[in-house]
């Protein structure tokens, strides 16, 4: 097994607003260097570790990314990373800055994108922060896996209810926009049985995505879905248009999707791609190479937003769900997951939620405790082939505890911190954790050595960042008529065997 981790948090001042100051260039070029980026924000770090063998080297080497990020902002003034998965005190959303990576054509492209994604879902839901799990085994097939993303849609509602951590949010993410959330205190909203508002109709949604039924029976019927998505005009984003009047771009195209990335789903199947090429293309030649978990929020309560345990139950529930059989998916099931999701994240804690399991009402406590001692000879054979003890059969068991006792979940901790400790404010229960994980992790040893090691990484990053710059002749309105153009999307296999 292979894992790495992808996790995003905004830069917040110590009064809990954002930070406006650029990506720190002590940081090293956002477009090239690789394990420190931004996501949506030039305010939102995305710190990456690489692919790891065991849970405790991909920890370690996210702590450490982690230290040398908090050395570089605690050298230019007193930022710190935000904990939480719901944003800190928002501006008004165009004062929120996009993501900047240069001048080259790559690096424009990545604004441009980012610049469509504010005009069509606004840029508040963009700074929503969480953790990207990767996980790969050997020797899996693009089938086996997609059967694997099956059940995991299916089971996704246990990861929400397990590991939701962000039930309340700061009023000014809900500023003039319908929503549900009740008020807790002044200046903050939330759901009282909420796990996870960040994968709630507040998160990322829109009603052009909610008109896709993406179905994951096959990669190619997956591939003709995000093909469909990518080249189907959009009447909202054709009147966007392009281009605005002054000659500055709105957005990379007026397809229901400008790119791949822009689908949200709890759950990706993804491959390593080549420069310049697509993630579908990707896909098409060469097949799933991983899959890419996308449903975790930051756990406020952890250094670095994840602990070990977390991480080993996800291996073991990502066995679960590759090992158990797989029915394919129809649109009325599809329908019901996206309604099961939404229950969980809004009211995943209220005493006998139903959730939905083939048209039947189902106990979500029932039907997740059935899916955890499923999942427990799974935990134990792998601890006896990894010879970890007890650990991942502790991991199960934690799981099976917490389902008895939801008062124990991460989500209910949140609140009952904001609640008890902080005078009902959201804001100050995570400026509170914020600052002292910041003091934690800048406590912790960090030798000479690894700083020259990032400090290298950052030069290096500066210096392909120029290169690329340097090597562009091509004019960008080029570059992005060719890169969006359905002929750089690939072709399903069937086809292309057809053809030859």
């Amino acid at each position: 097994m292979r894992r790495g981790i992808e996790k995003e948090s905004l830069r917040a001042l110590p009064d809990g607003k954002l930070a406006l100051t650029p990506h720190p260039l002590a940081l090293g070029a956002a477009l090239t260097h690789p394990h420190i980026t931004t996501d949506f924000s030039e305010s939102q770090l995305e710190l990456i570790t690489g692919v790891h063998a065991s849970v405790e080297s991909a920890l370690e080497e996210l702590t450490q990314v982690h230290q040398f990020t908090y050395r570089v902002l605690d050298a230019l003034g007193d930022e710190r990373l935000w904990v939480s998965s719901m944003p800190c005190g928002l501006p008004t959303d165009e004062t929120i800055p996009i993501g900047r990576y240069g001048s080259s054509n790559v690096g424009r492209a990545k604004s441009v994108y980012r610049m469509g994604l504010s005009h069509r879902y606004g840029r508040r839901m963009q700074t929503i922060s969480g953790i990207h799990y990767n996980w790969s085994l050997p020797e899996v097939s693009s089938e086996q896996y997609f059967a694997l993303i099956r059940n995991f849609r299916r089971h996704a509602f246990l990861l929400l209810y397990l590991f939701g951590a962000s039930p309340a949010l700061c009023s000014s993410f809900v500023a003039s926009r319908p929503h549900e959330l009740q008020p807790l205190g002044d200046g903050s909203m939330f759901m009282p049985h909420g796990t996870s508002l960040r994968m709630g109709p507040l998160g990322y949604q829109s009603e052009a995505q909610a008109s896709l039924a993406v179905s994951y029976n096959s990669l190619d019927g997956y591939g003709a879905s995000l093909q469909d998505a990518l080249t189907r005009p959009w009447p909202a984003y054709e009147a966007i248009g392009i281009r605005n009047l002054g000659g500055d771009y709105n957005q990379l195209a007026t397809s229901l999707l400008q790119i791949e990335n822009e689908f949200y789903g709890t759950i990706r199947p993804k491959r390593v791609i080549n420069p310049g090429e697509r993630p579908l293309h990707a896909l098409r030649e060469r097949g799933v190479e991983y899959v890419e978990v996308r449903l975790m929020d930051l756990d406020p309560f952890e250094p670095v937003g994840i602990n070990a345990q977390t991480m080993r139950f996800i291996d073991v529930f990502l066995l679960h769900c590759l090992l158990s059989d797989s029915a394919d998916d129809t649109p009325q099931e599809i329908a019901e997951l996206a309604q099961n999701q939404h229950l969980t994240a809004a009211r995943g804690r209220e005493p006998g939620l139903q959730l939905l399991r083939g048209g039947r009402e189902v106990a979500l406590a029932d039907w997740g405790t059935e899916l955890v001692e499923q999942c427990l000879p799974i935990a134990v054979a792998l601890d006896a082939a990894q010879g970890s003890g007890t650990l991942h059969a502790d991991a199960v068991q934690a799981a099976l505890a917490a389902l008895r006792n939801p008062d124990s979940l991460p989500s209910a901790r949140v609140l009952a911190a904001i609640e008890q400790e902080h005078g009902n404010s959201f804001v100050g229960f995570v400026r509170e954790r914020s600052e002292q994980t910041r003091a934690g992790l800048l406590a912790l040893p960090f030798s000479p050595a690894q700083q020259a090691e990032f400090e290298q990484m950052t030069a290096e990053s500066i210096q392909e960042q120029k290169r690329i710059e340097a090597a562009d002749t091509m004019p960008f309105e080029i570059y992005r008529e060719q890169y969006v153009s359905p002929a750089r999307l690939g072709m399903a296999r069937g086809r292309m065997a057809v053809a030859a």
